[in-house]
């Protein structure tokens, strides 16, 4: 087996040292060991390294060039190594994010400045589409899903649920009317999906029953995010997660309507990531500042700690 990393440590220590016999002690081998690796990686370069006498030794001017190119090797190489090893403990290096839209701009991207503050040495990767991706395909460390999970291959830890609300805009409600219960929303526009449902179809709870109603309207949106800006336009009545609106709903931009027939069904959000061996510190610090970060139906901010262990996984 090809030591060439061997004989150089040994050889940088000779150097070092003076000695043979110096040499062998630091490196706990035998001085008749120091000789040999000497001997191959000088018969390997095809020049003398060292001038031997009885009682000394010194380099030779090739010696002394390979010292200072080889030393530069050496340090890098245990730069590497020391990068490797404080990554067990300090999370660093690129880390690749995808997300949906509505879920990107709405918790990702107000959330990832104070990841960053906590975690100066990694880089986020952030890649935001309504598409679902193949995560290996597109070499995504993370993405978020909201609702059911449909690939079984991928681990996943889950960071919270959000409820859902039905939701218009003053402007609209107060030219179309404020609907009082679900059957009035036969006569109001209702935004949909333009992709997934074959069939739209809203949940509510009408006198201690679960129904779903059927929804009309003459707008589809690709993703929940075109469907909030619509709504906030006065466009219709929308279904939207609640953390998707619950700034709008605040600020009084979108109002939520048949509150007294919501079914109080939620869904839940998970980040995913592809099964590994043994997953990055990055990784783990940037789950577990999520996880921590759910509060009910929002997203209140991440607590800086370090990352150890695989807790809180579900095999998807």
């Amino acid at each position: 087996m090809d030591n060439r990393l061997g004989e150089m440590l040994v050889f940088l220590e000779v150097a070092r040292t003076g000695t043979f016999a110096a040499a062998a002690k630091s490196l706990r081998l035998t001085p008749s060991a120091v000789s040999r690796a000497m001997s191959r990686l000088e018969t390997r370069l095809g020049v003398q390294l060292v001038s031997r006498t009885t009682r000394s030794l010194a380099l030779t001017p090739e010696g002394e060039s390979y010292r200072a190119r080889v030393s530069g090797l050496v340090e890098e190489l245990d730069d590497v190594e020391r990068s490797f090893g404080k990554e067990a403990q300090t999370a660093r290096g690129p880390l690749r994010i995808n997300a949906s839209v509505p879920f990107g701009v709405h918790v990702l991207l107000p959330l990832l400045p104070r990841f960053m503050e906590c975690h100066p040495g990694i880089t986020p990767y952030v890649d935001l589409t309504d598409s679902v991706v193949d995560l290996v395909d597109q070499r995504a460390d993370v993405a978020f899903r909201v609702g059911p999970l449909r690939d079984s291959s991928l681990l996943a830890r889950k960071i919270g649920r959000s409820g859902m609300a039905v939701v218009a805009s003053p402007d609209y409600l107060a030219r179309y009317g404020h609907p009082s219960r679900p059957e009035d929303l036969e006569r109001h526009l209702c935004l949909r999906f333009s992709f997934r449902r074959t069939v739209d179809a809203w949940p509510f709870l009408i006198d201690g029953v679960g129904v779903q109603k059927a929804v009309e309207g003459a707008f589809f949106g690709n993703s929940g995010e075109v469907v909030r800006l619509m709504a906030i336009a006065g466009g219709g009545v929308a279904r939207l997660g609640r953390f998707h609106v619950a700034d709008d709903l605040a600020n009084g931009r979108l109002v939520e309507i048949l509150k007294a027939f919501n079914p109080g069904d939620r869904e839940d959000i998970h980040a995913v990531y592809v099964r590994h061996e043994r997953l990055a510190s990055r990784i783990h610090a940037f789950l577990d500042f999520f996880s921590e970060s759910f509060k009910g139906d929002g997203f209140v901010g991440g607590a800086c700690r370090s990352s150890n262990g695989q807790k809180g996984l579900t095999r998807r």
